[in-house]
């Protein structure tokens, strides 16, 4: 008798363990951070096929765009960009659990306090459009790194145009 009432209750456990809120799609476990980003069965936001999960970082970046640039000394949203942050403005649409941290950057010319300005005016460029296309301000947050981390270490102007940009973040 002790044994049955043993099996019962380990069969129980497997079922409740069998039935949380992990959604099982051809042999491949992804689930939900409890901030609601898909992660994969390793806790990227990879399926074993190496395919960007629908709402991860990884989607963001691979099938959206995660960033735009901006031109010397200047905070204007260009087509290209425009276009970048209505991607990025539906896709927020469809995860509406998530919020985003825009982080503005600048290019190494000028001083550190210049530069922290005029990322702050960069994020905030890419807040101000994002909210304008109706996502709601209060899912969008904005830091300025200023030139304290440059993707390119060159100094010449491919460079500097590469670090001078807005990117869009999942928190």
């Amino acid at each position: 008798m002790p044994l049955r009432i043993f099996m019962i209750i380990l069969l129980s456990l497997f079922v409740t363990a069998c039935t949380g809120n992990d959604a099982i799609d051809e042999g491949v476990v992804v689930t939900s951070d409890r901030e609601g980003i898909s992660t994969g069965v390793d806790g990227t936001g990879y399926d074993v096929s190496g395919t960007a999960l629908p709402g991860s970082s990884e989607d963001l970046v691979e099938n959206v765009g995660d960033r735009i640039f901006f031109g010397y000394d200047s905070y204007n949203l260009s087509g290209e960009a425009r276009a970048v942050l209505e991607r990025q403005a539906q896709w927020l649409s469809q995860y509406q659990n998530l919020s985003v941290t825009i982080e503005g950057h600048a290019d190494e010319r000028g001083t550190r306090e210049y530069n922290l300005a005029l990322g702050e005016r960069h994020a905030n460029a890419v807040q101000s459009y994002l909210a304008a296309l109706g996502v709601d301000a209060s899912r969008l947050s904005v830091v300025s790194y200023g030139k304290e981390r440059p993707v390119v270490f060159d100094n010449d102007p491919s460079a500097w145009a590469q670090n001078r940009r807005g990117v869009t973040t999942i928190n």
